[in-house]
């Protein structure tokens, strides 16, 4: 592997592979990746004929850490989000420069701890839903599907902290959720942007209704919802509210970001737990020794050390952002090689989380792994989930509660059966997802 100690001298070109593809896109860019990156270690170029110009690939958590921390303003998002701004538009996930910093301000107070911890009711409501389902499975002794299930769970709770009551009037006066397309329609295409434009028309819609109430319910919408909150937000320098094209834009990120990434995760914790009866087991214990309330709070659920750590585990080995691109402003110099200004980077979490220097059986799901730390004992990125330094994923808080609480309350209902398997397929898009649905038994538990 290669050092990646920053040099004080001038070095060649990162090595390259002899051939020249897009890389990081396509459905085998995650394993071309993992063979690159096997053969030529924490820096590489490959040369990518759709943009006529080398894109540089870095693996190790000092290199990671000086692009998104310690010399960020060097760099703007990169290539690879034409996709995902053609469904989100230009919201925070998409943004850069003044916009981002903009919508990041008037978004950070939405995401804080006292917000957060409000919404333990409504996870709670979700899941109890989906528990009542499964119920119904279980009496007939019939499998479910994980996967979907996840989605559908998922995206109604984001859908409900976004739209509160809304929601409901929405789908009775279409005679269905709306919304329904975004996990009935796996496929990110062009197809899927067009149903897409006709949800963006009705957030619009619901977002002209509420400007039209009056002050007096609007302000206690605010209270109830992210649209509301988002609605109430005002810019720092002008004190000017959001414009209908960025509400509309963030309202799209919240639901489809939002809700995907905690759907992959619990995904993969319902997966690993049941290839894992061991760790299943100790989960179990100390979801037991709570006594049972519906709906735990933050702090409480924080207190489910070992369950943070499943979760934790899984989302190392399989995290939703598996890839995140960015472009240099100014020359650099990363692992001891020169970085040209206006270069495009690669850096892959999913190779990050297992780089062999810094955890040991990179593979395996161990969820009491000691934690890596830099040499000055200090944080190292080297576990990144959720992003790192100022584009940090704002919703991390409030996706860990909500996971942790359907952990809580589902394993301390059912234990969910999958017979030994080999390791999960993947199918790495815009997000990292099981390639196939997974199908469990469902055991009840306790009542």
């Amino acid at each position: 592997m290669n050092s990646s100690s920053i040099s004080t001298a001038a070095a060649a070109a990162p090595p390259e592979p002899q051939i020249s593809f897009d890389v990081g896109e396509g459905g085998d860019a995650l394993e071309r990746m993992r063979e690159l990156y096997l053969r030529f270690g924490d820096i590489y170029r490959v040369y990518s004929p759709s943009r006529r110009g080398y894109v540089y690939v870095i693996n190790h958590p000092d290199d990671v850490k000086r692009v998104l921390v310690s010399n960020h303003g060097n760099y703007r998002k990169g290539f690879g989000l034409e996709r995902v701004r053609i469904l989100l538009g230009n919201g925070i996930v998409t943004s850069d420069g003044e916009l981002w910093r903009t919508q990041r301000y008037m978004m950070q107070p939405m995401f804080h701890r006292r917000v957060v911890a409000q919404y333990g009711a409504l996870i709670d409501a979700v899941t109890t839903r989906l528990i009542e389902r499964w119920e119904q499975h279980a009496q007939r002794g019939e499998s479910v599907n994980v996967t979907d299930e996840m989605s559908e769970v998922t995206l109604d709770f984001i859908l409900r902290a976004i739209f509160g009551a809304d929601l409901d009037r929405l789908a009775q006066q279409m005679g269905q959720n709306p919304f329904g397309v975004i996990i009935e329609d796996s496929a990110r295409d062009l197809a899927f942007a067009s149903k897409v434009y006709r949800l963006r028309k009705l957030v619009l819609e619901i977002i002209q209704r509420r400007r039209a109430e009056t002050a007096e319910t609007a302000a206690t919408a605010a209270t109830l919802d992210f649209l509301g909150m988002l609605m109430a937000a005002r810019d720092k320098a002008s004190g000017a509210p959001m414009g209908e094209r960025e509400l509309v834009d963030e309202v799209m990120t919240l639901i489809i970001a939002g809700h995907e990434t905690a759907a992959s995760g619990l995904n993969a914790v319902w997966y690993l737990l049941s290839q894992h009866p061991e760790a299943e087991a100790k989960l179990h214990r100390e979801i037991d020794a709570l006594a049972q309330t519906q709906a735990p709070s933050l702090k409480l659920s924080e207190s489910l050390l070992f369950t943070r750590r499943v979760i934790n585990e899984a989302l190392r080995l399989y995290p939703p952002v598996w890839m995140m691109s960015r472009q240099s402003i100014g020359p650099d110099r990363l692992a001891g090689y020169e970085i040209p200004a206006g270069v495009e980077l690669l850096l892959s979490p999913y190779l990050v989380h297992r780089h062999p220097k810094f955890w040991s059986d990179p593979e395996l799901f161990q969820p009491e792994r000691p934690e890596p730390v830099s040499d000055g004992g200090g944080p190292l990125f080297a576990r990144i989930p959720f992003g790192a330094g100022a584009r940090h994923c704002i919703g991390e808080s409030l996706a860990l509660y909500e996971m942790s609480l359907h952990v809580y309350r589902v394993g301390r209902r059912f234990r969910l059966i999958h017979p030994p398997a080999p390791p999960m397929e993947l199918e790495a898009q815009i997000n990292l997802r099981s390639k196939h649905p997974i199908h469990m038994q469902l055991e009840r538990r306790r009542p």
